[in-house]
């Protein structure tokens, strides 16, 4: 069993393949405190780490002292009112305005497998792939039920956590702060790494030490937001990709959120992560229930590149759903860096057609196909096909590009209107809009209020109706503003803290009914790129466009921040057209295509147009997408290099879980200034004893078991001049 229950000790241990959990009942099994978590150890008791001899001993044996014990006590729940000065995971107020909460246990249940969160994402497992422990806590004066559920994927070294809250009581409660995740633990000189941004520069990866005080990374745009990402790590000061200890948590949600750690007087170390908590309040009313996001942890003792093992695995097999799922998406062109809003019918199958030739399998017709849309000030809300572009309509649009043996995909971005459309003029109340000011644009446009099932059920009638119109294979779902000057027709006054949680529900909503109407298109999330790149939005999209930074050496940067928590097979990548739109920089077409390879791979551009020399390489590159995206997308990825860190090179690898194989990118970023040597690199994750043939772009180089490979290296020659790049390949022999 991976969690079990000690009757006399009052602790509850969770185990995964390689890692411990415990927390445990104090002061005659009333207080839930949290015990340890890390490497796997064998006692069950263990009680003794949480120092209840010391100065936070308990209120029973200490009368007098309540304060100084609850201020200092590992609460696995902390609440706010009765003392705890720390963050606190739940504040709630009852009627009389009073917000002190006490919660004391109040059972618990062990069960196989894992129950679905309503109305949320969440990861899912079968009674064989995991277990689950909900431990219940009660505040008996506010009639206020709490409930604990932790999941334990044993095989993935993850646990996963939520709460949920009820009320039993016959009166209203209110709820200021409810968050998922708390975790106190020894501060020992840990560092805090958190992925930061901005538009077109998401994901950077942010490490710090952490010190007195509040750090971390929060949003509040509504959307988990490009500046970032609802995604953190506590890691040893020395630990790096392949050795120390790294404790990940990622939040499977899509609006505001918080992922704080707070260093106190003790050098106690709490973490906590969920909803963020400013503008939050829920009515919960008599008889009802509110559930947090789920939180991804996991613990390693491999470094980074071990904890990326451990989420990549979770969310690939116990998150991501659909057909897509296992298998290779298809390679496409997206018309948006092509085209603009420039473009008829004619244009866009002779992109198709050429694309067919080199082996593209889709194109994608971006922004601009509906209403009266010719620029970015019009038309969003009128999902019906603009027949001045496309002539004879959608259906005869998509049966030329089938002709080519290619499949079609389509953009929309739903949550959006315009003002100057049908939709406004129609149902100038389903935004989002503050009566007493005036609107906030952003590109234009105006935030639908997704909060209300009426504007959800118009939206998605409209979007059905076009995706049943023709054989549409992929749907592209962007949003391109966060959110402001936030209120509902809808909600009352007393209600309105409820919004921006509503609004991430809503989406949900029509996220679900989409995938469960067409299971066979693929869906693609976008937000401005990769403004809404998080756990939440894969359980519905299995890919999310990364950026709208398509320059292949700024996202080097912008997917290794990326792979630390998601999949490759996550993260959509292509290969755009130089001069880079978004910088201005030329780069060698081979390398644009061999940065892109790791992720769901495609082109951004018009290839009717690019140069004859860069056309003529594509059927290489769909080639080798499709002798190695198998690697990318299902094998264990490692960093070795970082050009963030050394101003120099990238270099990365993934290997197949039976180590039969690998790939290797290799992006020389900056050539030496005097003079050129060859590189000699360590590889990662082989098998020792296996035996590997190595090729360099195809050319054979020789045949070396795996330790020489990881421990002697290999020289990586011939890649001379700025942006040069090699992929090496490994097949065991």
């Amino acid at each position: 069993m991976s969690i079990v229950y000690d009757e006399r000790s009052g602790v509850f241990k969770i185990d995964t393949e390689n890692t411990s959990y415990v927390t445990a009942l104090v002061d005659e099994k009333k207080y839930l405190g949290h015990v340890y978590y890390g490497r796997k150890i064998g006692d069950v008791n263990t009680t003794h780490l949480l120092r209840l001899d010391e100065d936070a001993e308990v209120p029973s044996k200490r009368p007098g002292e309540d304060l100084k014990f609850m201020d200092t006590f590992r609460f696995e729940y902390p609440v706010f009112g009765q003392g705890d000065m720390r963050k606190c995971c739940l504040n709630v107020k009852n009627r009389a305005r009073s917000n002190s909460c006490e919660l004391c246990f109040d059972g618990y249940r062990i069960f196989k497998g894992k129950e679905k969160l309503p109305g949320l994402p969440a990861t899912f497992g079968s009674e064989k792939d995991c277990e689950t422990l909900e431990i219940g806590l009660k505040d008996e004066k506010l009639g206020l039920k709490v409930i604990l559920s932790y999941t334990a994927f044993e095989k993935e070294d993850v646990i996963t956590r939520h709460a949920r809250m009820s009320n039993a009581s016959d009166d209203a409660l209110t709820l200021h702060s409810a968050l998922s995740l708390c975790l106190d633990m020894d501060n020992r000189d840990y560092d805090l790494l958190t992925l930061s941004g901005r538009w077109a520069s998401e994901r950077h990866i942010i490490r710090r030490r952490i010190v007195r005080g509040h750090q971390g990374v929060s949003s509040m745009r509504g959307v988990s937001s490009h500046q970032a990402n609802p995604f953190m790590a506590v890691l040893g000061k020395n630990a790096d990709c392949d050795e120390g200890e790294v404790y990940g948590f990622s939040l499977v949600y899509s609006g505001n959120f918080i992922a704080n750690a707070e260093l106190g007087s003790y050098d106690d170390l709490r973490l906590v992560m969920g909803i963020n908590p400013d503008e939050f309040e829920w009515k919960l009313d008599s008889k009802e229930e509110f559930c947090t996001p789920e939180v991804i942890m996991t613990f390693s003792d491999k470094g980074l590149n071990g904890m990326s093992h451990n989420f990549h695995d979770v969310i690939r097999q116990h998150l991501i759903r659909g057909k897509y799922k296992d298998i290779k998406r298809p390679i496409l062109i997206n018309n948006w860096e092509a085209t603009y809003f420039d473009f008829d019918a004619d244009k866009l199958v002779s992109i198709a057609k050429k694309a067919s030739e080199s082996g593209i399998e889709m194109l994608v017709l971006d922004d601009g196909w509906f209403g009266k849309r010719n620029d970015d000030t019009t038309s969003l809300g009128d999902w019906f096909v603009n027949e001045d572009k496309i002539k004879g309509g959608l259906k005869a649009l998509v049966d030329r590009v089938n002709s080519y043996g290619m499949k079609f995909g389509l953009w929309f971005e739903p949550e959006m209107v315009s003002p100057v459309s049908e939709y406004f003029k129609k149902h100038p109340d389903h935004v989002l809009k503050n009566p007493e000011r005036k609107p906030v644009l952003g590109r234009n446009q105006l935030v639908l209020d997704f909060s209300r099932k009426e504007v959800r059920d118009e939206v998605y009638g409209m979007m059905k109706k076009i995706l049943e119109s023709a054989n549409i294979e992929y749907v592209k779902w962007d949003m391109n503003r966060a959110l402001a000057n936030v209120a509902s027709e809808s909600l009352p006054a007393d209600e309105q803290g409820e919004l921006y949680h509503r609004y991430v529900l809503g989406v949900y909503d029509l996220m679900d009914r989409l995938t469960a109407d067409f299971p066979n298109i693929l869906l693609e999330n976008c937000s401005s790129g990769g403004g809404r790149f998080d756990a939440g939005m894969l359980y519905y999209s299995p890919q999310i466009w990364c950026s709208d930074d398509t320059d292949a050496i700024e996202r080097l940067t912008i997917q290794e921040g990326t792979a630390l928590c998601y999949p490759l097979s996550a993260m959509g990548a292509h290969i755009a057209d130089c001069p880079s739109h978004s910088t201005g920089r030329n780069i060698p077409f081979k390398t644009r295509g061999n940065v892109a390879l790791c992720g769901t791979f495609g082109y951004e551009l018009d290839i009717t147009k690019i140069p004859e020399s860069d056309r003529e390489m594509i059927p290489a590159q769909t080639a080798e997408y499709h002798k190695y995206n198998h690697i990318f997308r299902t094998g264990d990825y490692y960093r070795i290099a970082s050009y963030s860190e050394n101003g120099e090179y990238d270099l990365y690898m993934s290997v197949t879980k039976d180590k039969s194989e690998a790939v290797a990118t290799y992006v020389r970023v900056k050539a030496p200034v005097s003079g050129y040597r060859s590189l000699n690199v360590r590889f990662k994750g082989l098998a020792e004893e296996k035996r590997y043939k190595v090729f360099f772009d195809d050319e054979e180089k020789g045949c070396f078991y795996g330790d020489t490979l990881m421990n002697a290296g290999l020289q990586i020659r011939d890649v001379y001049g700025d942006y040069g790049s090699v992929l090496l390949y490994f097949k065991e022999v």
